[in-house]
């Protein structure tokens, strides 16, 4: 019998007896990042949702910290892709919009000449933890960039379904689309009548059984539940079925995409179990912007509107960290997808040294103390472009309680007081004209220390 074999027969041996895999192998944790595509801030069973069901994630994320005030580094995807896998603001990274964006002639302002990929010389969470022997692999969507800048030049070993597009051409095998998205190049083989979320979970678990031995990243980025909204024929039937007056979510190709996700979790979580490794395993879960309310596809409320806007709908997403041992709790701080990075680096090695600049903040504090504050001022988000979700160019800041957006069409500020107006209905600029001009100052201290690219005024821009 060769090492390996006789390794994993100890796995079966003490998954059999009960006995921990800690009492065989000693190791750094596993990491499990899973990114799900336009979910919602109530998408979720435990976030709050009365139709979609997601029981196999509700029990994990109840076992963990749920954070009631975490927000995606942009109100679309691909910034806060490459603010999750870099620790930094969007804005220092220059890449501030979807890849690739869109441009619009008749608007006030111009893009600037933003970054359409994420530039090679940035370190990954994949490189800092390959440079500290974990087999990596990238599952699902990427959307940072054409071949050259795909997963496997980031520091992943390899690559299951990431390019350069943003949705896929469609959810079932073979995965085939149109013109402008004709297939998935880097998804190989199927079967028919397979599901893309389906397939996703599957290669997930072919690569934790292969590499049960070893510390592992993997880096699940579901295309769900982003469009073309698609879902299995029971899944639809079910929630078609479900539908009743009163409720908030109410979309059943939507409400099967959700649960397609959580299918897939279920199965992670069972071949963890399987393996006896959920005890070796840091599950760290979030959203990658606010969901989708065009179309009335999904419902964000009590937050206003949703993905491509300036608002908390567009940018405030579920978010949970789950380990054993851990001690369950909701926390409130505000924390951002760039604080993965460091925290994720804090989990796997005692005093790190973090890549400089690093805007991200370590969380690991938090998830052992319910009443810690982090040593932050504020966060922040910068969008110079315009977004179909409502969004024109604009900045913003949260402090505490506080949060303040400019509009760089109008130079309008908007003040609002998140913890006793979570639907950002009243504006209180006026009201509160000295603190309105404090944040107004951080913000833009802010955005001239990471140089953010700033809209261009249109020269062909003629006032309707």
């Amino acid at each position: 019998m060769n090492r390996r074999a006789f390794l994993k027969s100890l796995v079966v041996t003490a998954a059999a007896t009960s006995l921990p895999l800690a009492t065989t192998i000693r190791r750094k944790p596993n990491i499990i990042m899973i990114l799900v595509d336009d979910l919602g801030w109530t998408d979720l069973g435990c976030f709050g949702s009365d139709f979609y069901e997601t029981p196999n994630i509700d029990q994990i994320a109840r076992r963990g910290v749920r954070f009631s005030n975490a927000y995606a580094a942009c109100t679309v995807c691909s910034p806060t892709r490459a603010s999750l896998l870099t620790g930094k603001y969007p804005a220092r990274l220059h890449v501030t919009d979807w890849i690739h964006g869109e441009q619009r002639e008749n608007e006030k302002f111009i893009n600037p000449e933003w970054t359409h990929y994420l530039p090679l010389k940035e370190k990954t969470i994949a490189e800092a933890l390959k440079e500290l022997g974990y087999k990596t692999i990238h599952i699902g969507k990427w959307h940072l960039g054409e071949k050259e800048h795909y997963p496997e030049k980031q520091g992943f070993n390899s690559n299951i379904g990431g390019y350069h597009k943003g949705q896929p051409p469609s959810y079932f095998y073979p995965y085939r689309g149109n013109d402008w998205n004709p297939e998935i190049p880097t998804l190989k083989g199927g079967k028919e009548g397979e599901f893309l979320t389906d397939r996703e979970a599957t290669e997930a678990c072919r690569f934790i059984e292969e590499n049960w031995d070893r510390p592992f990243f993997l880096n699940l980025w579901h295309y769900a539940v982003h469009t073309p909204l698609m879902a299995p024929k029971n899944l639809m039937t079910k929630y078609e079925q479900k539908i009743d007056i009163g409720m908030k979510h109410n979309h059943p190709a939507y409400a099967g995409l959700v649960e397609s996700v959580d299918n897939a979790f279920g199965r992670l979580w069972k071949k963890l179990k399987e393996l006896n490794l959920e005890k070796d395993t840091i599950i760290l879960f979030t959203g990658d912007n606010g969901g989708l309310t065009l179309g009335y596809i999904t419902d964000n409320s009590p937050l206003r509107e949703g993905k491509g806007s300036c608002y908390e709908g567009g940018v405030r997403v579920p978010m949970f960290i789950w380990y054993d041992g851990i001690q369950p709790f909701v926390c409130e701080e505000p924390v951002i997808s760039c604080d993965f990075f460091p925290t994720i680096i804090n989990m796997v090695q005692d005093n790190p040294v973090l890549p400089i600049p690093m805007d991200g903040k370590n969380l690991v504090p938090l998830l052992k103390n319910p009443g810690l504050q982090l040593d932050r001022e504020a966060i922040f988000w910068h969008y110079p472009h315009y977004h179909t979700g409502g969004a024109t160019p604009y900045s913003a800041i949260r402090c505490r309680d506080w949060k303040l957006i400019k509009f760089y069409e109008t130079g309008n500020l908007e003040l609002y007081h998140l913890k006793n107006d979570i639907g950002e209905r009243n504006d209180l600029s006026e009201k509160e004209p000295e603190k309105t001009q404090v944040f107004h100052n951080q913000l833009n201290q802010w955005l001239k220390e990471v140089n953010a690219q700033m809209p261009v005024p249109n020269p062909k821009f003629e006032e309707r």
